[in-house]
């Protein structure tokens, strides 16, 4: 049966009767096949709740009984290596499942609740491999750029952006790019999102003292060319990995900031040398992810007593854009949400002399930023007008995705 088939025909009410195995084999068809990215198994006080995060958002899948959800809990966490007789601790586990000619790599969580065990399994479709640089949704000049700082020898290039925003997507894609034998990659995470052939990754271990400095140190010794830091948190980790950057590696993180001038000041407050982070940063994407609108039911709405409405984006439209803005329908190609699936919303930051000054003298994001956008930067205000007066997004999903205040909006 094909997928289509699959999804048309998958009975949530089924599952009950179902045995555990048949059952999560039928649950990760139908949630792969929805492109959902996580599938939960819940447990409330009467049953158990299974259902999945797809474009952002928890969708309800099937209520089952209590018993029915234990079962499928012990059934993921004996197939992942974890202590399926362990209900109180949490614990984490791995597990490749390979059914119907399709290969998932689930990374499993559990953790003990009031009523129960909640288990969260983390799905990458292993044959779909990572996404592409061209489709993250980047403008053609936002691709350019990126690609222009990826073939820079050595650096430091910074995603920001809150949990949940595509910051590691867009760094696998970076490295996906990168991959190509000729230099040497290491990645330091914590997890482990996805196996690539032809890299080395480490896994960060904390609690045994392995942490991101720690495993720095190490890497730095296996002569990298390329090293991938997951996340910056603490001063150490920023001041080594501003020092490997300065020192003829090229490195690639994340960090917690909501805009690109953000990024930078968190750099120096993690207490990263100002002189030395200036001159080794090579840009920073602050990021968003926003659902893209079905173009089977997306609503036309004329613009009407508001024709500047794109005024500081037209020079980047293209003929016939802009005239109208669009918004979410409903069918049942898009299960009727209006929304058929998510894409980035992006503002890069590149330095010249004077955001490198202003970086190196402490100056605040607003100056850092202006100078930015002095710069060539698009903000995240045009970025993502560009987006609706393209008809690839709602004003209300924008809304949804980017506080006010950066998008020049006053509350």
């Amino acid at each position: 049966m094909n997928e289509l088939a699959f999804k048309q025909h998958f009975d949530p009410t089924q599952l009950a009767d179902m045995e555990a195995e048949p059952a999560i084999d039928a649950l990760l068809r139908f949630a792969s096949s929805m492109e959902a990215s996580d599938l939960y198994v819940l447990s409330d006080e009467s049953c158990g709740n299974i259902c999945m995060r797809r474009l952002g958002k928890i969708e309800p899948i099937a209520f089952v009984p209590r018993d029915v959800s234990r079962q499928l809990i012990a059934h993921v966490k004996a197939m992942s290596g974890m202590d399926i007789a362990d209900r109180r601790r949490p614990g984490e586990g791995r597990w490749l499942h390979a059914k119907a000619g399709r290969r998932l790599d689930i990374r499993i969580n559990c953790i003990g609740t009031l009523f129960g065990e909640d288990l969260t399994m983390r799905l990458w479709d292993r044959d779909a491999g990572l996404r592409r640089l061209e489709h993250l949704g980047m403008t053609q000049s936002e691709l350019e750029t990126l690609k222009a700082m990826l073939g820079r020898p050595s650096g430091l290039l910074l995603v920001t952006g809150p949990t949940g925003t595509g910051k590691t997507t867009t760094l696998y894609a970076c490295l996906s790019s990168l991959n190509n034998g000729e230099r040497k990659i290491n990645t330091l995470e914590d997890p482990i999102e996805y196996a690539i052939d032809g890299i080395r990754q480490s896994h960060v271990h904390p609690k045994i003292g392995v942490d991101f400095p720690e495993l720095l140190r190490h890497v730095l010794r296996q002569a990298p060319d390329i090293i991938m830091v997951g996340e910056i948190r603490d001063q150490e980790t920023a001041i080594a990995a501003v020092r490997a950057a300065n020192s003829g590696h090229l490195v690639l993180s994340t960090l917690h900031a909501p805009v690109s001038a953000a990024a930078a000041q968190s750099m120096l407050a993690l207490g990263a040398p100002p002189y030395f982070l200036s001159s080794c940063l090579l840009g920073i994407i602050a990021q968003r992810l926003v659902r893209t609108l079905c173009p089977n039911c997306r609503m036309e709405f004329e613009i009407g007593d508001a024709p500047g409405t794109f005024h500081e984006v037209q020079n980047l439209l293209e003929p016939g854009e802009g005239r109208a803005i669009y918004g979410p329908g409903s069918c049942e190609q898009c299960r009727h949400s209006g929304y058929a699936g998510r894409t980035g919303l992006f503002e890069i930051m590149t330095l010249n002399r004077e955001v490198r000054r202003l970086i190196a003298d402490h100056g605040t994001a607003e100056q850092i930023a202006e100078a930015a956008m002095r710069n060539g930067m698009i903000p995240f205000r045009r970025a993502a007008l560009l987006k609706v007066a393209k008809g690839l997004t709602s004003t209300e999903e924008v809304l949804r995705a980017v506080p006010a205040e950066f998008l020049g909006i006053e509350e």
